[in-house]
């Protein structure tokens, strides 16, 4: 199965290395990457360039933003499978794989969550994070985890799904799986440390420098699938399904 994996990268390039050779070294034999560059100033685009001979594509142009590069990047992927990379993470070895045989084995799955490492900027493990329980109603209320690193869809939903919303300033990932799982996407997983999420200063993330947008994206996420406002009830379901959560991640429930 050919997969495609896009990348993007903007003035990260103490990290950008690791995060290409994680893809570049994966030996998987029908790899399609694809990295995105915006404008970085830091030596990204010359260490990109440096490694031309492994990367399909490479895009250097301006953008509207993370989710508008993620669009263009997508709008040039011809994989079967389909994942994306922050340039400061990296995948595990033999993740690849692990993707395209879980794919092989189960033809109606359409997206595929594995678990992970949430990392420091040392690259040392912080907390390991088990994807699980993703729905339309778990994500619009905070019931659910998933790494977006170790997340991998087919790419007929993705075509299936509207993409990246390209308004989108904090959670695409969120929105782009809500969105593919609301118009029918099958999600599975895959019992398998797949990825390494960095979270430092500087990420957004790590900065939380834009918290106040993550509220109002996900208000918009809400509103769009649900076909309304939050309401006083739905405060009541989030802390129903928080607390559903919370009990999973100590095994009262599965």
């Amino acid at each position: 199965m050919k997969i495609s994996i896009v990348t993007l990268s903007f003035n990260q390039c103490a990290f950008l290395r690791e995060a290409l050779e994680s893809v570049l070294l994966q030996g998987y034999p029908d790899l399609e990457y694809i990295v995105i560059d915006p404008g970085s100033t830091d030596g990204s685009r010359e260490l990109i360039q440096s490694y031309a001979s492994g990367i399909t594509h490479m895009v250097f142009e301006p953008d509207k933003g993370a989710s508008d590069g993620l669009r263009k990047g997508f709008a040039l992927a011809t994989g079967d499978i389909c994942g994306f990379l922050n340039s400061d993470d990296l995948l595990e070895p033999g993740s690849l794989q692990r993707i395209a045989d879980f794919f092989q084995l189960h033809p109606d799955y359409d997206i595929v969550m594995g678990n992970g490492y949430i990392v420091d900027v040392e690259n040392k493990p912080v907390r390991h994070v088990i994807s699980r329980a993703f729905t339309v109603d778990r994500y619009l209320y905070g019931g659910t985890q998933f790494l977006q690193q170790s997340t991998f869809f087919r790419r007929r939903a993705y075509l299936n799904s509207p993409g990246f919303n390209p308004i989108t300033r904090t959670c695409w990932d969120g929105e782009l799986f809500v969105t593919m799982a609301h118009r029918g996407a099958k999600v599975g997983y895959i019992n398998a440390d797949l990825s390494r999420f960095r979270i430092h200063s500087q990420s957004i993330t790590g900065s939380q420098k834009l918290q106040g947008l993550y509220f109002q994206d996900k208000q918009r996420v809400f509103r769009d699938i649900q076909g309304r406002d939050w309401r006083t009830v739905d405060k009541l379901r989030q802390l129903l399904y928080r607390g559903e959560a919370a009990l999973r991640r100590v095994g009262i429930v599965r």
